[in-house]
């Protein structure tokens, strides 16, 4: 056995060759890859509009109709995610190469559902864009699980 094996054991593809087949043939690969930009610029607007309603105080209306949509474009593509891991994987959801991002996006379910509770019980405003905000910090973490899992297929691919 080598020093490098042991200093560098091997790890799991992210892709065996039949399943980056499938995840190369299946319409699900490219609904992720038009949701997911939409749903980051639909995050940007959105924390704008709820940067300048804590800032100032207007734009309320405006802001949770943001969120709203925001949140509109989370659980559609966690639904349609869910879709693609069952066709590439062969499961819906925990897979074990997308696990972690799977577990936190749990996290980021549940922060803009608690959102939308609040808007809904008429929480004060301040509050449900306190609530919005730790969603959106919660989702810049997901995303940038899923940007780093996107350059491992990527280098993976290249390899």
């Amino acid at each position: 056995m080598s020093s490098e094996t042991l200093t560098h054991p091997p790890s799991r593809r992210l892709y065996t060759p039949e399943e980056r087949a499938r995840r190369d043939a299946t319409v699900w690969t490219t609904v992720q890859g038009v949701l997911a930009p939409l749903q980051f610029l639909a995050f940007l607007i959105s924390l704008v509009l709820v940067a300048r309603f804590m800032l100032s105080g207007s734009g309320y209306e405006a802001a949770t109709i943001s969120i709203v949509v925001k949140t509109g474009f989370l659980f559609v593509i966690m639904i349609t995610g869910a879709i693609w891991e069952k066709v590439v994987f062969g499961q819906y959801l925990f897979a074990p190469a997308f696990f972690w991002e799977d577990v936190f996006s749990f996290a980021v379910i549940a922060l803009h559902a608690a959102y939308v509770w609040a808007l809904l019980a008429g929480l004060p405003h301040a509050e449900q864009m306190w609530i919005a905000l730790a969603a959106y910090a919660a989702y810049v973490i997901n995303a940038g699980q899923f940007l780093l899992k996107l350059r491992a297929a990527r280098l993976e691919g290249d390899a």
